[in-house]
């Protein structure tokens, strides 16, 4: 039904590099969500009313949550398709980011008030109604909700939307905890004693958990993660497609966005080699890597020597007295500068994750040690660069 509806009220749905498609499938998705929730947000609350059951209650206030989530994301959606001005130049993609995390505060907020109202529900226990009929009715919109999982699941997917994956998430937790619910009704009626209270505190539990999730992820990609395996592999391959670059390093990419992604990198050429030519073809990757990926890229050259026996020996063996001493680790930018009494060694290295201060010069003094070690001749110059690529 969901592809039915896409193609109905979606024009050219098929465009999602599209931004008013994409703010479309969004808007459609929050609409969609806001209507089933407030269905049953009205629905349970009368069942739990007439029940009195605080668990079913809970699960009805949790559609509320819901409900206010997917106004979040329609308008996030709005606001994060704005065309870039002066305060923010590279967009306001963002703001779908933004709106996740609000997402994830509702549902906070929501957890912690359900789950004070399942203490009270302990404290003053009152017996749950047993009704078939309202637990048929429970049963149907556990159903509902999978609807809305599978819909959300399809438009997050279609449009890589982070919005739309936490929805779908918060949705197939509703799933089972309604379900929840309902077992714990129906197996409540054949106990001595009032369960109700209990089974509130473990949804209200499992929502505050759910929330607590959704925020953490939120909040590391406002604060910039490290770009996906896939990423990596498609820029490298990309740039190192052309015979005149001979290797890549410090890939940095930075997201602002869905479909608003930057990135950096240094490609290493020969030393020998004609500028304006490689001017030329950096040019022609960038626009390759653009119309491949959908990311800006900058490109450095990195003029090396190559095919030189004497600094590939060098380097190989500086890069073996680094590998002795931390085996996790790179070097590249190598450069030599040769006297008779004297060798200077000048080479970047990166260390993954060694991010305290002094271990890390630790490390660094003891390479120096070792590759002096080689040759009392050998002067190392060494510049110590973080790993932005996660890798």
């Amino acid at each position: 039904m969901i592809r039915f509806l896409t193609k109905t009220f979606i024009k050219d749905s098929e465009n999602v590099s599209d931004k008013n498609v994409r703010q479309s499938y969004s808007v459609l998705g929050g609409v969609l969500g806001a209507i089933c929730n407030l269905f049953l947000f009205g629905l349970k609350l009368a069942v739990g009313t007439l029940m009195h059951s605080i668990a079913v209650t809970s699960d009805a206030f949790n559609n509320l949550s819901d409900m206010g989530s997917c106004l979040v994301a329609i308008i996030g959606a709005k606001m994060s398709t704005r065309r870039p001005d002066r305060e923010h130049p590279f967009g306001h993609g963002r703001i779908e980011y933004i709106s996740s995390l609000i997402v994830s505060f509702i549902i906070l907020l929501v957890g912690f008030e359900l789950f004070k109202g399942s203490v009270e529900k302990i404290a003053n226990p009152e017996e749950v109604i047993f009704s078939l009929p309202m637990i048929v009715i429970l049963a149907a919109s556990v159903l509902v909700k999978l609807w809305m999982y599978f819909c959300y699941s399809f438009i997050a997917k279609k449009i890589n939307s982070t919005v739309m994956k936490a929805t779908a998430r918060d949705s197939i937790n509703d799933v089972i905890s309604t379900s929840a619910v309902v077992a714990a009704t129906v197996i409540g009626k054949f106990l001595p004693f009032q369960i109700d209270g209990f089974v509130g505190i473990a949804v209200a539990a499992y929502i505050v958990y759910g929330g607590y999730n959704l925020a953490k992820e939120t909040i590391d990609l406002l604060l910039g993660t490290p770009p996906s395996r896939e990423t990596i592999d498609s820029l490298s391959r990309i740039i190192m497609s052309r015979d005149e670059i001979v290797g890549v390093h410090d890939l940095m990419v930075h997201d602002y966005g869905p479909g608003r992604v930057f990135a950096s990198v240094h490609a290493e050429v020969p030393d020998d080699s004609n500028m304006v030519h490689i001017h030329e073809i950096i040019d022609d990757v960038e626009r390759q890597i653009l119309g491949e990926t959908g990311i800006r890229t900058v490109i450095h050259t990195d003029p090396i020597t190559v095919n030189n026996e004497y600094v590939d020996g060098l380097k190989a063996m500086v890069l073996e007295c680094a590998q002795e001493i931390f085996s996790d680790c790179t070097i590249h930018d190598f450069r030599i500068t040769d006297g008779e009494n004297r060798i200077n060694l000048i080479f970047d290295l990166v260390l993954t994750d060694v991010g305290n201060p002094s271990e890390r010069d630790r490390i660094v003094n003891r390479i120096k040690q070792n590759i002096h070690s080689r040759d009392e001749r050998f002067n190392t110059v060494i510049t110590v660069e973080e790993d932005y690529s996660g890798k």
